[in-house]
């Protein structure tokens, strides 16, 4: 009889288990929020072990998308497109240089949008996905909600 009992138990327990994963993971992708470039790199991202993401992207033109709509160029290439607005307060030239399409309660005090396209541009939105470590379980980070991409589809640096 015990046993009967400690299996039912261990099943009841097993199945309470797994309704809670899912309806967490479930429920975390529609709640995640942006978080920003430091606090995705805050204690990951960084060291050369774990490919030194944090100083490929501070050298690479996304950092300075956001400055460069700061520039006599970009209002002139916004002017040119029909805004009345300098490019820097053109939405059409934001959604491109910045995350400025996400609804305003999923973007988190953490994040800078002075800091231009930042890994949740093409990642998605990290505060779930910023708990688990991606070394140790990729694919628990892409049901929280990790975008992985396996190809090349960006087109930003090719405006002229």
């Amino acid at each position: 009889m015990k046993k009967k009992i400690i299996i039912l138990t261990a099943v009841i327990f097993t199945a309470v288990t797994i309704i809670v994963i899912n309806y967490s993971t479930t429920n975390s992708q529609s709640e995640a929020k942006y978080v920003g470039v430091n606090t995705c790199v805050g204690a990951c991202h960084k060291t050369e072990s774990q490919g030194s993401q944090l100083s490929i992207w501070q050298n690479s033109k996304h950092s300075e998308a956001y400055t460069v709509l700061q520039s006599a160029r970009a209002d002139s290439i916004a002017t040119a497109r029909g805004s009345s607005t300098p490019a820097v307060e053109t939405q059409e030239c934001l959604k491109c240089h910045t995350i400025t399409d996400a609804d305003p309660g999923k973007i988190e005090e953490t994040f800078d949008i002075k800091q231009g396209v930042q890994c949740e541009t093409c990642h998605g939105a990290g505060s779930e996905y910023k708990k688990l470590s991606i070394m140790k379980d990729k694919q628990k980070a892409m049901d929280a909600g990790l975008i992985i991409h396996t190809e090349k589809s960006c087109f930003l640096y090719r405006m002229s």
